[in-house]
């Protein structure tokens, strides 16, 4: 049985998916949920923050690119949070203990570490779907992860989103016909 689930959150279509699944395993099992959103280089290119900061062999950023920076930054960081605390109100509301992190840095360390510490059965998270050179040059999480994780890892793909939603929708349809 899984008793402490570890669901890892970004920005993707496929983060919505990945939290309603955890959901249904957290109301089957009665287990706890982690909810963890890593601040990383992949999230932020999707959040319009520019990733010059990271790369040491740009010349120096002006005190204006640098300000700018930090307000995005500042931006970035409290949406990942309001979405956290949103995920985690909704959680509750079914009924399911739930807590939140956020922390920046390299996702697959990190999800791997926080999956060691907080001792999680089960980490929930999405996939991309890269493959190929995308792959290679990008890299993949949910690779790293199904190899460096202390416990099981459940992958949700984002083919499988649309057909969950679906499959959703038509139980609520059918329900509402009683």
């Amino acid at each position: 049985m899984f008793q402490k689930i570890l669901v890892a959150m970004d920005r993707s279509s496929t983060a919505q998916a990945v939290f309603d699944r955890a959901v249904i395993l957290a109301q089957a099992m009665n287990a706890h949920l982690m909810l963890l959103h890593v601040l990383s280089a992949d999230d932020l290119g999707g959040a319009g923050v520019p990733m010059y900061p990271y790369i040491s062999f740009f010349p120096p950023i002006d005190d204006t690119a640098w300000d700018a920076y930090r307000k995005q930054w500042d931006t970035f960081e409290k949406e990942g949070l309001k979405r956290l605390q949103d995920y985690t109100k909704q959680a509750t509301k079914e009924g399911i203990k739930t807590e939140f992190t956020q922390t920046g840095g390299m996702p697959g360390p990190i999800i791997s570490k926080l999956a060691k510490t907080w001792n999680a059965d089960l980490i929930l998270m999405g996939s991309h779907g890269r493959k190929g050179l995308h792959e290679l040059f990008l890299g993949s999480v949910s690779n790293y992860v199904m190899h460096h994780a202390p416990c099981s890892v459940l992958i949700v793909h984002p083919r499988e989103q649309s057909n969950f939603q679906s499959n959703q929708a038509q139980q609520g349809e059918f329900a509402s016909l009683h």
